[in-house]
């Protein structure tokens, strides 16, 4: 085989991948956190459809003519991927698009080098440009699972009502190829079951999707009074680490007070000032707890995001990131 040859390979191969590169972009705007992620995805998207036309011309002047069939089954792909993965848990969905990030990386360095060997410049100029993009969306990645692991919330979130919608879309017998291992064995289990179970997995997602905001917030409220009241009833029995228990789960829905906040005076200040304080806390739990509050009470924008960012800062400490 020529270079030639394993370059038209490898250039086939990349669109495809790109493909599916954009398409897991474009889902997960839905689950951006901040505006600022948001336009982030929507910007890596509208990059990926670009190297695509790129390595596209790139193969038709190398002489090979572009797959019009695989690439629309890449898109089929990543669309079933995404939706499975809402069923499962965030940090296995950014695995998944880390792995296939580090895979981009990896062709692309490969075909360098083969351009390169056959004096294919402008080929190895292109795989340069993918390496870069490639390189910054590893290390983006990378971050945003250290925010998770560092009790988040994470730039990208999955929502209940998503994983309910996963877990039917999984159950609606999608083509085994497309899927990995759990979702066949989801599959599975419904063609043994019959078709009620798909009906009764229908019906909760039905009921899922009918709860309003107010219903949702009805539940909220009802969930942090018994927290409150767990707590107190630990604290008067000298149970510390049950009391502790119910206050960091009153923090993850934003009930706090405003003298339980990190910052003090917190709740009276602009948000200028808010942004100017945030940016001095040096501990996730700290700015998670503010994230939570602002979320619930406040509904800043710029602030959470502004502490979001400090999140992703100490995320980037934690993995060797430089900012």
């Amino acid at each position: 085989m020529t270079d030639n040859t394993k370059i038209q390979n490898q250039l086939r191969a990349l669109v495809l991948l790109t493909q599916t590169e954009e398409q897991v972009a474009r889902t997960r705007i839905s689950q951006a956190r901040t505006d600022a992620v948001r336009r982030e995805l929507t910007q890596n998207a509208d990059n990926a459809a670009a190297r695509t036309i790129e390595i596209t011309e790139a193969l038709r002047a190398a002489g090979g003519v572009p797959d019009v069939v695989t690439p629309a089954l890449g898109r089929l792909a990543a669309t079933l991927k995404a939706t499975f993965e809402q069923a499962g848990p965030l940090e296995e969905a950014l695995l998944t698009d880390l792995q296939l990030e580090h895979q981009l990386l990896d062709r692309a360095t490969y075909v360098k080098v083969l351009a390169e060997t056959a004096g294919e410049t402008k080929v190895a100029r292109l795989a340069e440009k993918l390496i870069e993009a490639h390189r910054a969306t590893v290390e983006w990645l990378t971050v945003v699972l250290a925010e998770e692991a560092m009790g988040g919330p994470a730039a990208l979130v999955a929502t209940p009502l998503q994983k309910v919608a996963g877990t039917v879309a999984r159950a609606a017998g999608a083509p085994v190829r497309f899927v990995h291992n759990t979702v066949n064995s989801a599959v599975d289990t419904v063609q043994h079951a019959g078709e009620e179970t798909t009906e009764r997995l229908g019906a909760v997602a039905d009921r899922a999707a009918a709860l309003s905001g107010a219903v949702r917030e009805t539940l909220t409220v009802s969930r942090a009074a018994g927290l409150r009241r767990a707590e107190r009833i630990a604290q008067r029995e000298g149970n510390p680490q049950a009391a502790h228990a119910a206050k960091a789960a009153r923090e993850e829905l934003g009930d706090v007070s405003a003298d339980e906040l990190p910052i003090k005076g917190y709740d009276s200040m602009a948000a200028t000032d808010a942004v100017k304080a945030i940016k001095q806390l040096t501990t996730p739990h700290d700015i998670n707890v503010i994230i939570r509050y602002e979320e619930t009470h406040k509904k800043r924008s710029n602030v959470a995001s502004a502490a979001q960012t400090r999140l992703a800062d100490l995320a980037k400490e934690a993995v060797g990131v430089s900012s």
